[in-house]
This record gives C-alpha cells, sequence and structure tokens, in this order.
C-alpha cells in the first residue's frame, strides 16, 4: 500500500471510529454490504448497537441475506430477518408512499427501508443506524467509475450539498430516529478533501468504487469488503415488485393513461405508484413564489434552486447539470 492510501486509510479509520461513537443507536439496517458492514463492526464495541435489521422478499435470492447473516454472527449481533410475502410488500407501498410523499421509481428501495423501520419500531427500538451518504461521498455508484478524477471530485462536492434520503421521512413518519454516519461534518469534510483516485481504481480489469473505504476495514470484513455495490432493491429482492406491477398494466392502458394524465411516465411502475400517490397524497405540490428555482420537467412540481433531482416524481437532469454545464 502507497504511503497516501495508507495514511488515508488511517485517517479514515480513526474518523469514522469517533463518528460511530458519537452517532450510535439501538440497532443498524444490515445489508451485509460494504458501507453498513463497516458500521457494524465499528459499533460493535459501544454496546447500544447490538441489533440488526435485514429485510428479504420471500421466494427471491435477495443476496443481501446472507451477507448479512455473516456479519451479524461475525460482530454478535442480534439478528432480526424481516420476511415479506409480495402481497405484503404491495401492500405496505401505500404507506411508504404517504411517508415520502413521492412517486419515485426508486420506491422498492424505500419500501425495504421503511418494513425494516417499522420491525424497529414493534422492538421498541428508538434510533436506528443507516449507511446513507457513503456511495454519493466514496463514489459507490458504477456510473461514477467512468468519469475523469477531476470530473468526479467536481460531481461529488456538487452532489455533497444537496444529498437527500428517503429514511429521514420514513423514520419521521414512525417516530424513529435516524443516525447517518457518513453524513457527519468530519466525514464529508474528508471525502471532499481526498484525492479523488482514493475512490476509484481498477484492478485486473475491474473497477471499484469506495476504494479507500475497502481497504481501510478489509481486515475485519474480508469478503464483504470486496462486494460489488448492489442497490437495496436488488439486495432485499423487492426489485421482483416491477415485473408484478408492470403485469398488471397493459400497454394500451398505459399509453392512454399517459395522455390522460398529461406525464410522460418512466416506466408502467412509474404510473402504479403515481395511481397510490394520487390516492394517499393528492395532488402535485406547486410553487408558491414566482421566480423561486424551478418547474420539475416531468410532474411540474418545483425544483427547489441549484436542485437538479426531483423528490416528487423521481425526475432526474443528466449529470452535466450538477457540473455546471450550460444547455445540458
Amino acid at each position: 500500500m502507497k504511503k497516501d492510501e495508507k495514511e488515508a486509510c488511517g485517517k479514515l479509520r480513526e474518523l469514522l471510529k469517533d463518528v460511530v461513537e458519537r452517532n450510535n443507536a439501538e440497532a443498524l439496517l444490515l445489508s451485509g454490504g460494504l458501507d453498513t458492514s463497516i458500521l457494524a463492526a465499528l459499533a460493535n464495541d459501544h454496546g447500544k448497537s447490538k441489533k440488526a435489521l435485514t429485510v428479504a422478499l420471500t421466494g427471491t435470492r435477495a443476496p443481501d441475506l446472507g451477507y448479512a447473516q455473516k456479519v451479524a454472527q461475525k460482530f454478535r449481533y442480534e439478528h432480526h430477518l424481516i420476511c415479506l410475502s409480495e402481497t405484503e410488500a404491495l401492500d405496505k407501498l401505500p404507506e411508504v408512499i404517504k411517508a415520502v410523499r413521492s412517486f419515485d421509481p426508486a420506491l422498492p428501495n424505500d419500501l425495504t427501508i421503511y418494513v425494516a423501520l417499522q420491525e424497529a419500531k414493534n422492538l421498541g427500538i428508538k434510533s436506528v443506524m443507516t449507511g446513507d451518504g457513503a456511495d454519493e461521498l466514496f463514489a459507490g455508484y458504477s456510473y461514477m467509475h467512468e468519469l475523469s478524477p477531476d470530473t468526479l471530485d467536481k460531481y461529488i462536492k456538487a452532489i455533497s450539498k444537496t444529498m437527500w434520503f428517503s429514511s429521514n421521512k420514513l423514520g419521521a413518519s414512525l417516530d424513529v430516529e435516524i443516525k447517518q454516519p457518513y453524513r457527519d461534518k468530519k466525514i464529508v469534510d474528508f471525502a471532499l478533501e481526498i484525492d479523488p483516485g482514493l475512490k476509484v481504481k481498477e484492478i485486473n480489469g475491474r473497477k471499484y468504487g469506495k476504494w479507500l473505504l475497502r481497504k481501510a476495514f478489509e481486515e475485519e470484513l474480508g469478503e464483504v469488503a470486496w462486494r460489488a455495490k448492489e442497490p437495496i432493491e436488488f439486495g432485499s429482492g423487492t426489485t421482483k415488485l416491477r415485473a408484478i406491477i408492470s403485469g398488471k398494466i397493459s400497454n394500451e392502458e398505459y399509453e392512454q393513461k399517459k395522455q390522460d394524465y398529461g406525464m410522460e411516465f418512466m416506466n408502467k411502475e412509474h404510473l402504479f405508484f403515481y395511481e397510490l400517490y394520487k390516492a394517499v397524497v393528492g395532488g402535485i405540490p406547486k410553487s408558491q413564489v414566482k421566480g423561486k428555482g424551478k418547474e420539475c420537467p416531468l410532474c411540474n412540481a418545483e425544483l427547489p434552486e441549484n436542485r437538479h433531482h426531483c423528490y416528487i416524481c423521481g425526475f432526474s437532469y443528466p449529470l452535466g447539470k450538477y457540473l455546471g454545464e450550460a444547455d445540458t
């Protein structure tokens, strides 16, 4: 390991240990991925965060399950596995939409988090720790791996100012406090200061995001440190709901409803989520003050100034918008 990388690993470990201690919670949402497994290792010595929660959709591969079980066992967590049937999952979607007030296509991710937090509440748990922010700050998403170091650095600095996570709204709806160590100012500042080359590295033809996080904790985590990034919905198996929902809507109905609603939905699931949103939330909020921000080009909700992602419908401008490129 090069000297600069070794020093950065040591500094990151020191910062995260302190931040996790200050943001510790009674339980941890554990996917068995890199980010939450690091938190499991660090929170293990502080006594409070001894419960871990993992969600899996019944009848799916749900790769999170096997990894989470290994991590929970290694670090001696009381592991609560919540198995959800397809019917139960679909029945909970209106509750999730009401909590986040959104019909973003990413709702299967939100559903997984909501179910885990609901179980926490049922267990009398008042605070839960999540891995929110690590992917954004340390280049966990695959599309980031194709950016040049300079562009990656600029992009991460831009999104760090507008990071938003549904777990906050979901936790508030259930009266469960959400602790997010990776969003602590010390971690954000560290992530923005380090060389972007420490975030993405290519080894033997494969690109690894969150390189520094992986190297810093590979001794404790072993194979989990090198697990590929997977969306929450894939890891939990809730991605299967997409095919189920899509099968409920014919092509003819989809095209007709796009015309009826005057909205260019991203896919059939998006339409399905919108109709649930209409039923449990109501209309899309419009801007109350002229000249403040702009309108979402898909749903016409207000987009606050300097934000390029709509929290209502999930529309997102191309990456160039975040980099300040004109006419993108």
